[in-house]
């Protein structure tokens, strides 16, 4: 049986005994069924694996002691910033989750020309708080010790003006270039358009700050599946997806 992974936002270490936070809580307790004497893995975002044993449980406590740290060795080789047009609802959370899964190492959410959801202060606060439990739900099941940056939401032209490392990579179905014809870029930035996709003028602006155009095929992907697509294929050229492991 696969050992549980819970993270936990507070310092951990061998030999310490903590109380988990309400979610894990919630979820290795009520959901999971664990009992006192299970295992499970304890993670906080610093890079390792924390085993520790669950001595004491109650309806609404739970009480572990952490036996070793474990340095965790699954990081993608290439670094990955996702900016993400802002998507409805289920297709954003599908989204972040593979990318999370596929190596991505930082995140900012997107305010486009087509965005359909919009967003007020209290709106946008609720709502990355939700994708921050998505990110760390899904480092939690891909065995991730370290959780990706998320932003805040940025407007894509203020996003075009910051002075990033890396290459800015544009999906353009218009664009004649793929991935496989690019060179390796030290740190990659892609970026993918809402529902219906970024405007030509939102195009030619990224193009303007020295930008690719790259082209995934000749079909027009959906928003969440231009995610998964466009990452797995950077992953495989560039990145893990075809390491070996032992």
């Amino acid at each position: 049986m696969r050992i549980p992974r819970l993270y936990q936002n507070c310092p951990l270490a061998a030999g310490a005994t903590i109380e988990l936070d309400e979610t894990a809580v919630r979820h290795g307790i009520q959901v999971l069924r664990l009992k006192p004497d299970d295992m499970v893995i304890l993670f906080n975002g610093d890079g390792h694996d924390y085993q520790a044993r669950l001595i004491a449980i109650s309806k609404k406590q739970a009480t572990a002691r952490i036996e070793n740290a474990i340095a965790a060795d699954n990081e993608s080789p290439l670094p990955t910033h996702l900016a993400l047009g802002i998507a409805k609802g289920e297709r954003m959370d599908y989204a972040l989750q593979k990318a999370v899964e596929l190596g991505i190492n930082r995140l900012t959410p997107l305010v486009t020309e087509r965005c359909v959801v919009q967003l007020d202060e209290k709106r946008e606060q609720k709502r990355r708080q939700h994708w921050q439990g998505v990110i760390r739900g899904a480092c939690e099941q891909s065995g991730r010790a370290r959780l990706p940056q998320l932003d805040d939401v940025m407007r894509y032209t203020d996003f075009l003006e910051l002075p990033l490392p890396g290459q800015r990579m544009i999906l353009d179905p218009r664009s004649n270039q793929t991935l496989s014809q690019c060179t390796r870029p030290q740190q990659l930035i892609l970026m993918i358009g809402p529902e219906g996709g970024f405007t030509q003028p939102e195009r030619e602006l990224a193009y303007q700050h020295n930008a690719l155009g790259i082209r995934l095929g000749p079909r027009i992907l959906r928003t969440e599946t231009a995610v998964v697509a466009g990452l797995t294929a950077a992953q495989t050229l560039w990145g893990d997806l075809d390491r070996a492991t032992f």
